[in-house]
């Protein structure tokens, strides 16, 4: 996909007089169409999962997004905020670092974390004319958290009450009840004489098997927090009864919502209106259990599959912008929420199978951690009418989406937003090779912060040099190992870490005690961020 000839010409153009305008050469010419917004964030994606950074296609073959990325710009230093699901989508949403708010990983009846008052990303664009939509996991909470949250009636505040004009979503993660989807304020095929009642405290009366009792009836077993009620073959987090009708069927989740998103894509491609969708797919997240043609074809078992599922997902997404007549003005962007993990929490094969491949790409560390492998995401920017292929080392944060949108679409950023996100529409449209952000700060499980300033990475410690090992994580592993379901695990660091990522990008080499200097200039610089209020 080539560059549109008119669009680049007119941009040029007014460039070259940019000194008489009063926004950034990287805004929108005034007479330029405004791109549709696509994001599509998987669950869990490693850095090293895709063929474009770095997978063997014999272990997992990408080609849709191997081929998108050979025409995008590809950025090796991306990041999430955090090294888990809730906070990283928080941020991406807000432009606002979610421990400054104590955002952690939610569970499905969990009250709304987003304010309805302060501007997100979605809102944003709605106010800028697009039409918006979520489709897939949302895990931002639901409810306002007042009262029990009943899902066999009208479900809000949520993704409607903060931007989207309609949504089609999981309410938390696939591993946590209830197993259903929501459309806008309802559950999606509701039986109304069947109920639905769901509970993270104790056993519904009535409810389903639990996997705890009933190891039988699994496709594979689980850990003591995943054996909860059974769905279609698998134990979840949480107990859940009622609402058959409106249950997922594993397999066919993908499906569903890759429907939802093309049927999207070429309603609002015809209405000649922008169009902003957030597309949070399940994969590769626990537990995996893709469709049936995906299953058996990596060749790193069903992880491997989940992957291969995603790129497919990718795929439908770019034959459906295509179809529409939109791909060449579609600002698209891929990446993830957080770093991998193989087991986590299910018995599914994914560390036996894994053998050679680097699910995070030769980073040191797994979702939860602190470590690069934690928070560090591929990120591929596609605008054809706008981009230039190639790649890009500066450093971007998913927070900083929503401050350079606003720079892109030459609209002010809103007052009440989030002030952690930087504009880095420059480096993100290819403009410049670096980024005004030379530093940002990493949440891994529970909270716990790192902070990479240009080279330099400093992981304060935070737990006694007396604490369980099995629960520490200051010794380097072989990359494939420390991925357990423990989600202590690699976590707690007894000692404090400093590493130059420009020499030991894999953090194997702890150079605190040489640059004491370094430790301390760095551990200043996390504590004026942390206590700054924004």
């Amino acid at each position: 996909m080539k560059p549109a000839t008119t669009l680049t010409a007119l941009c040029a153009a007014t460039t070259a007089i940019s000194a008489l305008q009063p926004f950034s050469p990287s805004a929108l010419c005034s007479d330029a169409p405004r791109p549709n917004i696509v994001i599509i964030i998987a669950d869990d994606l490693g850095y090293g999962d895709l063929g474009c950074y770095g997978a063997k296609p014999r272990n997992i073959p990408t080609p849709n997004i191997d081929r998108l990325a050979a025409q995008s710009l590809r950025f090796t230093t991306g990041y999430a905020t955090s090294a888990t699901c809730t906070p990283s989508r928080y941020s991406l949403l807000t432009g606002e670092y979610a421990w400054r708010k104590k955002v952690h990983i939610l569970n499905g009846d969990a009250a709304l974390i987003l304010d309805p008052a302060r501007p997100t990303l979605a809102s944003f664009l709605k106010t800028a004319g697009y039409t918006t939509a979520l489709v897939g996991k949302w895990h931002l909470g639901i409810g306002n958290g007042r009262s029990t949250l009943d899902f066999n009636t009208e479900i809000k505040p949520g993704p409607l009450e903060t931007g989207f004009d309609t949504a089609f979503f999981i309410p938390a993660t696939v591993d946590r009840v209830p197993c259903v989807f929501i459309d806008g304020h309802r559950v999606a095929n509701l039986d109304p004489a069947d109920p639905i009642a769901v509970s993270y405290g104790k056993k519904i009366p009535g409810s389903d098997p639990l996997g705890s009792d009933h190891p039988e009836l699994l496709k594979y077993r689980a850990n003591s927090q995943h054996n909860k009620t059974i769905v279609n073959g698998i134990s979840r987090i949480g107990y859940m009864s009622g609402g058959q009708t409106a249950r997922w069927v594993d397999e066919d989740i993908a499906a569903t919502l890759t429907k939802h998103a093309t049927d999207f894509i070429a309603t609002n491609a015809a209405n000649q209106k922008p169009f902003f969708l957030y597309l949070g797919t399940h994969d590769p997240h626990v537990p995996r259990w893709p469709a049936a043609r995906f299953r058996g074809k990596s060749g790193v078992g069903i992880r491997g599959d989940a992957i291969m599922q995603f790129d497919w997902t990718v795929g439908e997404v770019l034959a459906a912008l295509e179809r529409a007549g939109v791909a060449q003005n579609t600002l698209l962007i891929i990446t993830s929420d957080n770093g991998p993990i193989l087991d986590d929490g299910y018995d599914d094969g994914a560390t036996q199978a894994n053998g050679d491949h680097k699910p995070a790409g030769g980073l040191r560390g797994w979702k939860y951690q602190r470590y690069e492998g934690g928070t560090r995401v591929p990120l591929i920017v596609n605008w054809p009418a706008r981009i230039t292929p190639g790649v890009s080392d500066a450093m971007v944060s998913l927070m900083d989406l929503y401050p350079s949108f606003a720079a892109i679409l030459n609209r002010p950023y809103p007052a009440k937003a989030g002030r952690d996100g930087m504009d880095v529409s420059d480096a993100l449209l290819g403009k410049t090779k670096t980024s005004p952000r030379t530093s940002i700060v990493q949440d891994g499980m529970g909270n716990v912060l790192a902070l990479r300033d240009g080279d330099w990475k400093f992981i304060p410690a935070n737990a006694r040099k007396t604490a369980d090992k099995s629960k520490r994580d200051d010794k380097p592993k072989n990359e494939n190992e420390g991925s357990g379901a423990n989600t202590g695990s690699g976590t707690r660091v007894a000692e404090d870490l400093l590493f130059n990522l420009a020499t030991d990008p894999a953090e194997t080499k702890n150079l605190a005690a040489k640059n004491p200097q370094k430790l301390a200039e760095l551990r200043a610089k996390l504590d004026a961020i942390r206590n700054t209020t924004k």
